[in-house]
């Protein structure tokens, strides 16, 4: 048989490039509205800012390209790491705890011993259900010196005994209220994914004599370590953009909590405060920076591990 004969022999596609092409667009009018929000809600105001910090409002000359000069004098900014090394220690105390409270929740709810899990699983959610707002709020009356429980206390034991908003304990009590309100969050995250693991598991470590606490150690902890990973990276980009909080309780307690508390009150500030756009743009974007890339470190370990 001939090569012509080969070729005439083949099937022909029956697909030309005009309907490939009309394919192609077929599928962009169900990726084509995510595409523009994603453009407008996300990529746009990146720009914007990354517009915004490359200029500096001056009172001679109005606005001037000044290129990496802000960026030069953030990082030079003893206001901006003095709020950083905060959220960062906030985040090595705060959100082990939280996690660790989570997973002992989701454990003990998961457990074939504990009655009325249904109860306990809604009552330790709840806080997240509160408004973060309110959430503040209501504990900002109970930290208060002059009136509330920490009055009451302080009356009961005579004397200011209990300080949630003296400097030594005001990060302690911002952390309480972020557990508060995120361990049961974490909690269900963790709850799900020890629901996906399979029952024939359980079954084998039964058969071969694995108690309680092996199991756990064994079974369940691995399983979770994917939701792990994933929660941890959610708290620590909660713990960078650490903002309501101290922001709330700031008339409440104006001589601790400063403007600059946080990198996030800080950018705040400075842009609706000081009238800053342009520097508050810069601090925002290093913020960003730093918190993607402690992240990705964070989900590439765990990834790796996991794969072990």
């Amino acid at each position: 048989m001939t090569t012509t004969a080969v070729r005439a022999a083949a099937p022909r596609s029956k697909r030309t490039p005009r309907t490939r092409s009309r394919s192609d667009w077929r599928g962009w009018i169900f990726a084509g509205p995510f595409a523009i929000v994603f453009t407008l809600v996300f990529l746009a105001p990146l720009v914007y800012a990354l517009g915004l910090s490359l200029f500096r409002d001056q009172l001679i000359g109005g606005t001037v390209f000044v290129g990496l000069d802000n960026y030069i004098a953030a990082l030079t900014d003893e206001r901006f790491w003095n709020g950083f090394l905060r959220v960062l220690v906030f985040l090595v105390v705060q959100v082990p705890i939280m996690l660790g409270l989570a997973l002992a929740a989701a454990l003990a709810i998961d457990s074939a011993r504990l009655h009325a899990t249904g109860f306990y699983r809604i009552v330790i959610f709840l806080p997240y259900a509160v408004p973060a707002v309110v959430a503040v709020l209501m504990w900002g009356y109970i930290y208060g010196d002059q009136f509330g429980l920490t009055s009451n206390l302080n009356d009961l034991l005579g004397g200011d005994v209990v300080q949630p908003f003296s400097s030594q304990w005001i990060l302690v009590a911002i952390g309480n209220i972020v557990t508060w309100e995120f361990v049961g969050y974490n909690m269900l995250i963790f709850y799900s994914s020890l629901k996906t693991i399979p029952s024939e598991l359980y079954e084998a470590a039964s058969i071969d004599g694995a108690g309680a606490w092996r199991t756990i150690f064994s079974i369940k902890i691995p399983a979770v370590r994917g939701a792990l990973v994933i929660a941890t990276i959610f708290s620590i980009i909660g713990s960078f953009q650490l903002f309501n909080e101290p922001n709330i309780l700031q008339p409440l307690a104006p001589n601790i909590i400063t403007t600059f508390y946080t990198p996030n009150m800080y950018a705040y500030n400075l842009s609706f405060a000081g009238q800053q756009y342009n520097y508050a743009a810069t601090v925002a974007i290093i913020m960003g920076i730093i918190t993607a890339v402690i992240a990705y470190v964070v989900q590439l370990r765990g990834s790796r591990q996991e794969q072990r």
